[in-house]
């Protein structure tokens, strides 16, 4: 914990340092830090890259969009601690990260709130989505935009996944979510919170069974070396996140915030455009490494879940969210 606090300390007073001298040295001119964890080939980070490029053209320069890619800056965790004191400005999370600073996001991580990806686009570029967005400013975080993150598909090192019964006995690696938790109980495997940054080796030495996860991380973060069998199950569709710091994003000026924003708003189609080709090129790449693609029946999926979606009635304001995203047109 010490070690952490400390780093966390140390890149804070570059960062400071490094904002500082290049307002100092022109004062019309700002950058903004933006930091993931992503490799540079993932989708995410080329609409990061388009976005900083929006962000110069609607500015005419005056504002700037500094990118570090692959951790450069610290974990996901890090990043984030790092935004809330206003050291970085900007940077991506999982929709689901975001459910230990409000539950209202619990939602979108729930197995088939979506019934198609047009859908899961409607809900999140409307009420609800800005509603989401902007519930976290007491945390010193406000989101910027949704990110496609594909579906969520799980993937085994030897045992293919045809029907749920087959996640029996099977220890999955979920991300430190407690509705990922419970989606992989629900569904009868036993849910193992694991780093990202750890997986592979908790893959490749036993540590865990499988893992769920889209096909662009399953092939960018080279799973498929280790896992063989990828179930298309789709049991969720988790976005991404685009999150500013309120410290920072409270000194830009209106004009800023519009340039920032709409330049958010086109990274967000221009992702989607990314997203659409990388899972198509994914996919064929881990099934010529030699991975089987499994196409399984999803009735027999959503059917074990629906209990997990019916205890969500006892919180009227979860389920005022899901009676919210179901109606919503696909």
């Amino acid at each position: 914990m010490k070690t952490r606090f400390r780093f966390i300390l140390i890149i804070a007073a570059i960062l400071t340092a490094a904002t500082f001298s290049s307002c100092h040295s022109a004062k019309k001119h700002k950058v903004l830090k933006l930091a993931h964890g992503l490799d540079p080939t993932h989708p995410v980070h080329k609409a990061m890259v388009y976005m900083a490029e929006r962000v110069k053209f609607h500015s005419k320069g005056k504002l700037e969009l500094q990118i570090y890619p692959s951790g450069q800056l610290g974990s996901e965790q890090q990043c984030v601690e790092l935004l809330q004191i206003g050291s970085l400005a900007i940077t991506k999370v999982s929709a689901a990260v975001m459910e230990s600073f409000t539950e209202n996001y619990q939602v979108l991580g729930l197995p088939y709130v979506f019934r198609s990806k047009q859908h899961s686009f409607n809900v999140l570029d409307g009420p609800i989505g800005k509603e989401l967005l902007g519930s976290t400013e007491q945390y010193n975080i406000r989101g910027l935009c949704f990110y496609d993150a594909g579906a969520r598909s799980f993937y085994t090192i030897n045992k293919p996944i045809n029907t749920p019964d087959d996640l029996k006995g099977l220890k999955i690696r979920v991300m430190k979510s407690q509705t990922a938790m419970e989606l992989v109980k629900a569904i009868g495997g036993s849910p193992t919170p694991i780093s990202w940054g750890e997986l592979y080796t908790a893959l490749q030495s036993g540590v865990v069974d499988g893992a769920e996860n889209n096909p662009p991380s399953f092939y960018t973060s080279h799973h498929f070396e280790v896992c063989k069998y990828y179930s298309l199950d789709e049991h969720t569709m988790v976005p991404d996140v685009l999150i500013i710091s309120t410290v920072v994003w409270n000194k830009l000026s209106e004009e800023e915030k519009g340039w920032l924003q709409k330049a958010a708003d086109e990274s967000v189609l221009k992702e989607r455009e990314l997203w659409a080709q990388s899972e198509i090129e994914s996919l064929k790449k881990v099934q010529e490494a030699g991975v089987t693609i499994i196409h399984p029946e999803k009735e027999p999926f959503i059917e074990k879940v629906q209990p997990m979606i019916n205890s969500y009635k006892n919180k009227p304001n979860l389920w005022r969210l899901i009676t919210g995203i179901r109606a919503v047109e696909d």
